[in-house]
């Protein structure tokens, strides 16, 4: 695959970053992205960077760092009905002195470049600026939702829920580190149904934390992130008849007024194997001493509480973009993917900065089984970016959607619907933390 790397501006080079580097690191952090402590304070924290996938920008040999990139990888990533190899692209920032120059396009190209050479078809990241990556053919793939539910908020009863315990303990990765990687692992992973034969479904999206530096920082607890009045890292395990079946981490902040204490329970993690766990586990989380509301960073839009929730309206639910995709390798990307229906259409797809992606492709794949995608000098069925691929590459974002704003064509009638049944799955793309 060919590309067209925009180059750094005169008087910059890359130069790639090692653990001797951890302060330059953080000090550029803390400029890019304000935040109340001082890099002296961050010494008691994990980083979870993998350094050789961790290049810097610098104008002079051993001088202060004007930007930076990092990547994460992701070796299983959770497609609909497989899993792929992705770089989640993290830790992008520049200097405000260093800005408007080109160097935040140059480290994408760059790291577009190193993906290829890698062999991952696929890159994700969380924006920290929604406008920003789009630009780069980053499409938002998937949504989360911020809820803030009331303490004793009203639950459907589960059968089988009342046959689960759930223990509240402190939260140490050598006591809940294997049943945490465990089970936060299920939602994505693909299972094969014995008696059908097919492919069933996960959660695409849902990255699991595969390298040392990753999981050293998940159980990193630093009191940089005790800030607000927050408590040390707690969870929650939900287990039936001695066997865990789910589990939440979380951290309580007390409140005082005058009528009374106002606290809140912020979670992490919330994961349940089945619908009576998730009752069981929510149950807990939503109902403790001194708290006012229960406060998940993100579930996914069609996490258990949703349909648990007897008033839904009562948690004041908010729609975040969740996981960005950029596809790299198109066929590559689309063949490593199932398809929820029968699928045979012909892409037209543009894309301005990896032109070896632009072009005509046939998809074709059965339901829920191995796909093929091949150029071809056919007519296009539909003329899209590869922006929009990205966003619909998850199954969580409509070809129809995107037709309606403009930003898919169909050029054969009919195709447009066929292809949208397809891209689609049955459940809602999501990571459950922010990379």
């Amino acid at each position: 695959m060919t590309s067209h790397p925009a180059a750094l501006p005169a008087g910059y080079r890359f130069r790639q970053l090692a653990a001797d580097d951890r302060r330059a690191l953080l000090d550029l952090d803390t400029w890019a992205f304000p935040d109340p402590h001082g890099v002296d304070e961050f010494d008691d924290l994990a980083l979870p960077v993998t350094w050789e996938r961790t290049v810097g920008v610098e104008t002079a040999p051993g001088g202060p760092l004007a930007a930076l990139r990092a990547s994460y990888p992701f070796s299983r990533f959770p497609v609909p009905g497989a899993e792929l190899p992705v770089a989640g692209l993290t830790w992008v920032g520049v200097h405000p002195q260093h800005r408007r120059r080109g160097l935040l396009t140059a480290m994408i190209d760059d790291h577009l470049a190193h993906c290829r050479e890698r062999g991952e078809p696929v890159s994700a990241l969380f924006a920290a600026e929604a406008a920003i990556y789009g630009r780069f053919g980053y499409g938002k793939a998937a949504d989360d939702l911020r809820l803030s539910i009331p303490r004793g908020a009203a639950l459907r009863d589960v059968t089988g829920a009342d046959a689960h315990t759930v223990r509240l303990e402190h939260a140490d990765r050598e006591r809940h580190g294997e049943l945490v990687a465990r089970l936060h692992r299920a939602p994505g992973q693909v299972r094969e149904h014995a008696d059908a034969g097919t492919t069933g479904v996960n959660r695409p999206g849902w990255a699991t934390r595969e390298t040392e530096e990753l999981w050293a920082s998940y159980w990193s607890d630093p009191r940089s992130f005790r800030s607000a009045g927050r408590e040390s890292l707690r969870i929650a395990v939900v287990e039936r008849d001695g066997e865990p079946r789910g589990y939440a981490t979380f951290r309580r902040t007390l409140g005082w007024e005058v009528t009374g204490p106002r606290g809140t329970v912020h979670t992490g993690d919330v994961v349940a194997l089945d619908a009576a766990a998730a009752r069981a586990l929510w149950g807990v989380l939503v109902d403790l001493d001194l708290m006012s509301t229960t406060e998940p960073f993100l579930v996914p839009t069609d996490d258990p509480v949703t349909g648990l929730l007897v008033d839904p309206r009562a948690a004041g639910a908010r729609v975040a973009d969740n996981v960005w995709v950029r596809l790299v390798d198109v066929p590559a990307a689309l063949a490593g993917r199932r398809y929820q229906a029968d699928v045979d259409v012909v892409l037209g797809v543009t894309d301005a900065r990896l032109p070896d992606n632009a072009g005509t492709w046939r998809l074709r794949a059965d339901a829920f089984g191995p796909a093929a995608c091949e150029r071809t000098d056919a007519a296009p069925d539909l003329e899209l970016d590869v922006r929009e691929v990205g966003a619909a590459y998850l199954g969580g974002t409509s070809l129809v959607a995107l037709a309606g704003a403009g930003l898919v064509v169909e050029r054969t009638p009919g195709a447009l619907a066929a292809a949208a049944a397809a891209f689609g799955w049955p459940v809602a793309p999501a990571c459950g933390w922010v990379f």
